[in-house]
């Protein structure tokens, strides 16, 4: 499942405020992402074609159908194939050379392998 950033928009909205009417959402996405109605209307209705949003009636009330772990999973995914041909090893390595790493969040890391 791809999810496009505008996308991930609107259910961050839904996540933090569900069950919310679309009319809701575009209040809040024009709030605080500067959006108008139209634009936050049409992509509900890409959520919905997609299967990520459930549009119930009377109101046009939306409720996420998926996660956001299920979204973070899949688009880690995705730039693991698309970016390090699958290789879960290319992806840590990449990770390990960033110099920005603090000791905490090196040591955190390790504690996953670990329990893994």
């Amino acid at each position: 499942m791809k999810v496009f950033d505008s996308e991930l928009k609107i259910m961050e909205l839904i996540w933090q405020h569900e069950p919310v009417s679309a009319k809701e959402l575009s209040l809040l996405a024009r709030q605080e992402i500067g959006w108008n109605k139209n634009t936050t209307y049409t992509v509900i209705k890409k959520l919905i074609d997609k299967a990520c949003v459930r549009r119930d009636e009377p109101g046009f009330v939306c409720s996420s159908l998926v996660t956001k772990s299920e979204i973070q999973k899949s688009e880690a995914k995705g730039l693991l194939d698309r970016f390090f041909s699958g290789s879960k090893k290319a992806l840590f390595s990449a990770l390990l050379e960033d110099e920005d790493l603090s000791d905490a969040e090196l040591a955190e890391l390790r504690a996953m392998i670990d329990r893994r």
